[in-house]
C-alpha cells in the first residue's frame, strides 16, 4: 500500500503570512484591540435593570464578548506558535507582550461583567437565563456569577488584572526567554555540540545508557545553571497567587485549580487514593525494567529508556499512516478529521534546533483550525504524543457548531479526548506487534505512560502542595525547593529509583504556566477518565463514535462529576470508577510481567 508524504512543517501562511514581520497580524491585533475596548465600553455602560428586560442587553454584550475572545484566541495561538517554532523570534516575543497586555484588560472587563451579574437579585438570574437564547449559555453565565462573589469588588479585580502583566505573567515570560538560552552539551561521533533542551530531552529515550547518564549530567548542570533565576521567578509567580488569594479569603490553594476544572475535591482525593492503593504493581514493574536492564534499581534517566536490544525506529511518514488506519477502526470522523489535518499541513514536526521543548495542540478559532507543535525523533512514544496531540484537535474540531462561549473546557476533561486517541494507537500498537520481542517494546512504552501519569504526575502535584504552602511562610529557598522536589519524587515512586531529578521543578514548564495553576492533576483526571470511556466504546464499536463527540460537546457546559453520569452513568466520587480505570491500565504490567517472567 502506498503511504501518503506528508510534511513535516507545520503551514502557518494560510493565517499570516511572513509570521511575526506580517502587516495582516498586526492588523489583526489592532482589530482585536479595538474589539476588545468596544466590549469594555459597554460592559462599563450597563447599569442593570435588575429585571428579565436585561436580556437584550446581555445578548449584545455576549456577542461583543465572544468576537473579542476568539480575536484575542486566535492571535495569541498564532504568536505561541511562532515562539515554538524559533525560540530566538525577537518579534514574536514583543507581540506576546502586547497580547498578554490586551488579555489582561479585556480579563478586567470580563470581571467588569460578571460584578454585574452578582447586582441581579436571584429570582430575577433565574428567569433571565431561562430566556431565549441566553438559555444556552446558563451554565456558564451562573458559574461566572457564582465566581465573581467569591472575589473582591469590580475596582480590586480590576487593578489585580492590570498588575499581573508586569507582576505575574512577566514572570512566566521570563521563564520562557531563560530556557529558550539553555544549551546541554551533547557529545556525539566524537563532536561536541550545544543541543536545546527539546532535543536533549528526547535523548532520555535513547536506548544507550551510556548517553542517556551522560545526557541527564550535562541536563543537571544545565539547569543548575539557571537555578538561582528560576526559583525567584517560581517564588514571584507562587507569591503574586497566594496575595490574591489571601485577599480574596481563600486558604486553600486548591480552591482555584478545582473551580476552573469544575470538579469536587472529594473527588481528586478519592483519586489520588485509589492511585496510591495500588502503586505496588507499578514498583513490581520497574523492579522488573532494571532487573531487564541489568540494574539494581532505576534510575530518573532510565525511566524512558526503551525496552530489549531491539530499537524500534517508526520514521514520521509510517507513524502519521498508522495513527490513520486505527482511528479509521474507531470511526469516520476522526479518521477523515486526521487525514485532512496531515493534507493540510496542521503539524511541526521537523526535529531541528532552536525549537521549544515539549508539544502541544492550539485552536485558531477565526479559521476553525488547530495546529500541533511538537519534536518527532521516531519513537514509539513519539507516535503515541502525535495521536495524542491530534485528539485535542478533534476536540475542537467535534465542538465546532457549539458557540464559542460554550467551548471554555477545562484541562481535565481537555485531556480526555487526547489521551483516548493515544489509547487507541497505543493498543493497535501492542496488538499489530510482529513477535513477542516487539510486543514488549510496545507493552513497555505503553505502561511509561501510565508510571508518568500515576507517578510523574504525582510527584508534581505533592510539590507543588507542599512548595505553596512553604511559600505561605516565605520565600522558598533554590535547595529547599530541591529538597521538597526529591522528597515527592520519593513519595511518589514509592523510593523505587536510584537515583532522582530535584531540579525537575526548573525544567518543566508547567509549574511556571500562568494561565492554569496546578497544571498537573488534570492529566491524570483525563487519563483515567478516558479509560472509562474508551472501555466503553471497545464494548459498543464503531457507532460509539457519534456518543463520544455527544460528550465532548457538553464537555465546557457541566461539572465533571454531571458529565460523567450523563454520558458514562458513573459517580466519579466514589472508588468504583477509579478502581476500575487504574484496573484498566494495570492490565499491561500484568502482561509485561507475565511476558518477562522468563527473562
Amino acid at each position: 500500500m502506498k503511504v501518503n508524504t506528508y510534511s513535516e512543517i507545520w503551514n502557518l501562511d494560510v493565517f499570516f503570512p511572513r509570521g511575526s514581520d506580517s502587516d495582516e497580524l498586526q492588523k489583526f491585533i489592532v482589530q482585536t484591540e479595538e474589539s476588545i475596548k468596544g466590549f469594555e465600553a459597554k460592559v462599563n455602560n450597563w447599569t442593570p435593570l435588575n429585571s428579565v428586560e436585561d436580556s437584550q442587553y446581555l445578548q449584545e454584550l455576549l456577542r461583543d464578548l465572544e468576537e473579542a475572545a476568539k480575536k484575542l484566541t486566535h492571535a495569541g495561538a498564532f504568536i505561541g506558535c511562532l515562539l515554538a517554532q524559533n525560540t530566538k523570534d525577537k518579534k514574536a516575543y514583543s507581540l506576546d507582550a502586547k497580547i498578554t497586555s490586551l488579555g489582561a484588560v479585556f480579563q478586567s472587563a470580563i470581571g467588569s461583567l460578571d460584578h454585574h451579574f452578582t447586582t441581579i437579585d436571584d429570582t430575577v438570574w433565574e428567569q433571565l437565563v431561562a430566556t431565549e437564547p441566553l438559555k444556552e449559555f446558563s451554565f456558564v453565565l451562573t458559574e461566572s456569577r457564582e465566581k465573581a462573589k467569591e472575589k473582591l469588588s469590580k475596582e480590586e479585580e480590576a487593578l489585580i488584572s492590570t498588575l499581573e502583566v508586569d507582576g505575574y505573567h512577566s514572570w512566566g515570560q521570563l521563564y520562557d526567554l531563560v530556557v529558550s538560552k539553555i544549551k546541554v552539551p551533547f557529545s556525539e561521533n566524537g563532536e561536541e555540540q550545544q543541543i536545546s533542551v527539546g532535543q536533549a530531552f528526547n535523548k532520555f529515550s535513547n536506548p544507550d545508557r551510556g548517553i542517556r547518564a551522560a545526557v541527564f549530567k550535562n541536563w543537571e548542570q544545565a539547569w543548575g545553571n539557571q537555578a538561582d533565576i528560576l526559583a525567584k521567578t517560581l517564588n514571584h509567580l507562587a507569591g503574586f497567587r497566594l496575595s490574591v488569594y489571601q485577599k480574596r479569603g481563600w486558604g486553600d490553594v486548591l480552591q482555584e485549580p478545582l473551580s476552573i476544572n469544575r470538579m469536587e475535591k472529594v473527588t481528586l482525593e478519592t483519586m489520588w487514593s485509589v492511585i496510591s492503593q495500588h502503586k505496588q504493581k507499578l514498583v513490581d514493574y520497574l523492579e522488573r525494567k532494571a532487573k531487564l536492564l541489568g540494574l539494581k534499581k532505576l534510575s530518573w534517566f532510565d525511566l524512558d529508556a526503551p525496552y530489549g536490544k531491539t530499537e524500534t525506529k517508526v520514521p514520521y511518514q509510517e507513524g502519521a499512516h498508522f495513527i490513520e488506519q486505527n482511528f479509521a477502526l474507531f470511526g469516520e470522523k476522526l479518521a477523515a478529521f486526521t487525514k485532512n489535518a496531515f493534507e493540510e499541513r496542521w503539524i511541526e514536526a521537523e526535529d531541528r534546533p532552536g525549537k521549544a521543548p515539549g508539544g502541544f495542540c492550539t485552536y485558531l478559532p477565526e479559521n476553525e483550525q488547530s495546529r500541533i507543535f511538537m519534536t518527532y525523533s521516531g519513537t514509539p512514544s513519539n507516535v503515541s504524543t502525535l495521536a495524542h496531540e491530534l485528539g485535542h484537535a478533534f476536540h475542537s474540531y467535534a465542538m465546532r457548531e457549539v458557540p464559542f462561549l460554550n467551548c471554555n473546557y477545562a484541562m481535565n476533561v481537555a485531556e480526555t479526548a487526547s489521551t483516548f486517541a493515544e489509547m487507541i494507537v497505543a493498543d493497535a500498537a501492542v496488538k499489530n506487534a510482529k513477535d513477542e520481542e516487539e510486543k514488549l517494546v510496545l507493552l513497555d512504552d505503553k505502561i511509561q505512560r501510565t508510571v508518568a501519569l500515576l507517578m510523574n504526575i504525582h510527584a508534581r502535584f505533592l510539590f507543588e502542595t507542599s512548595f505553596y504552602e512553604e511559600r505561605k511562610v516565605g520565600t522558598v529557598t533554590v535547595d529547599r525547593i530541591s529538597e521538597l522536589m526529591l522528597a515527592a519524587q520519593k513519595e511518589a515512586y514509592c523510593d523505587a529509583l536510584e537515583e532522582y531529578h530535584p531540579l525537575f521543578w526548573a525544567s518543566k514548564l508547567h509549574f511556571f504556566i500562568t494561565d492554569v495553576p496546578f497544571y498537573n492533576f488534570p492529566y491524570t483526571f483525563g487519563y483515567l477518565f478516558s479509560l472509562g470511556i474508551y472501555a466503553q466504546a471497545l464494548e459498543e464499536g464503531k457507532g460509539y463514535e457519534e456518543k463520544y463527540m455527544a460528550l465532548l460537546r457538553d464537555t465546557a457546559s457541566m461539572k465533571v462529576e454531571d458529565l460523567a453520569q450523563k454520558h458514562l452513568q458513573v459517580d466519579l466520587t466514589q472508588k468504583d470508577f477509579w478502581e476500575k480505570a487504574v484496573g484498566t491500565c494495570l492490565a499491561d504490567i500484568d502482561e509485561f510481567l507475565e511476558l518477562t517472567e522468563k527473562k
